[in-house]
């Protein structure tokens, strides 16, 4: 038998269980822990007085319908199939197959009783939808098989194919977006043709993504070149007196000027 147990939020936290007094609550999840792989309890109004419970509790859980209580004394936890769910390989079937064949699943695949008394074979419970072992299964029941098979389809439908560069030159020529196809083809195999972390599946739609930030990207505009400014008036007319003041210092006239 399992060790771990599990509840299912949308139970344990209902108002229908929520309203219920907090010794009731406590017994559930009691019964819960001691239930074996199917559900069932063997003894419940001894596990009650364990936990401080009364037959009050017992009761409630009972006219609440979160547990189901058979003539032999033994209850079992209505929703178990929604808390628990154990695989064949590590389940124990329950001892108390008798009351195991009065039930049956709902259609949410809880514990409910069988008015007709279905016995099914081993240890499987019918469900309102499941066909009984005389009747033919319909057109929209599907097999392990089927769904296997439908993968595998899936998959060849889905397989991706790196484009050339020269697909995606004809491409990008019908669409006139001036996207080299070289430059594609080299930037995602660079990344292992995927789209962030996600393998590309369609590379036309990854052209035209490219397309769209093209347009989208705004125009540089372009800087002119810095032109030299014009010797103003009073920067001439400064140049000039610094010379004729030079010359003064220096002794020098027009004459020596020109012999130099």
């Amino acid at each position: 038998m399992a060790e771990r147990r599990m509840f299912a939020k949308t139970i344990v936290l209902s108002d229908a269980f929520l309203d219920m007094p907090l010794s009731a609550r406590c017994l559930y999840f009691t019964l819960g822990m001691l239930a074996d792989d199917d559900g069932f309890v063997n003894s419940p109004k001894s596990i009650a007085r364990q936990c401080g419970a009364t037959d009050d509790d017992l009761k409630i859980l009972i006219a609440k319908r979160f547990i189901l209580v058979f003539d032999s004394g033994v209850i079992v936890i209505k929703h178990w199939r929604l808390n628990n769910w154990l695989r064949n390989d590590r389940k124990t079937d329950t001892v108390y197959q008798a009351e195991m064949a009065t039930l049956m699943l709902d259609e949410h695949g809880a514990y409910t009783e069988n008015n007709d008394i279905y016995f099914p074979r081993g240890n499987r419970l019918p469900t309102k939808c499941q066909p009984l072992a005389n009747h033919l299964p319909t057109e929209d029941s599907i097999d392990e098989n089927n769904i296997v098979y439908s993968k595998k389809e899936n998959e060849k439908k889905e397989r991706f194919s790196p484009p050339t560069a020269e697909d995606v030159d004809a491409y990008c020529k019908e669409r006139n977006n001036g996207i080299d196809g070289q430059t594609f083809v080299d930037f995602y195999a660079s990344k292992g043709w995927l789209v962030g972390k996600t393998p590309m599946r369609d590379w036309k739609a990854a052209v035209r993504t490219w397309e769209s930030k093209r347009e989208a990207r705004p125009q540089r505009p372009q800087t002119p070149k810095p032109q030299a400014k014009p010797a103003s008036r009073s920067n001439v007319a400064f140049a000039n007196a610094s010379w004729e003041r030079l010359r003064a210092e220096m002794g020098l006239d027009d004459a020596d000027e020109d012999n130099n």
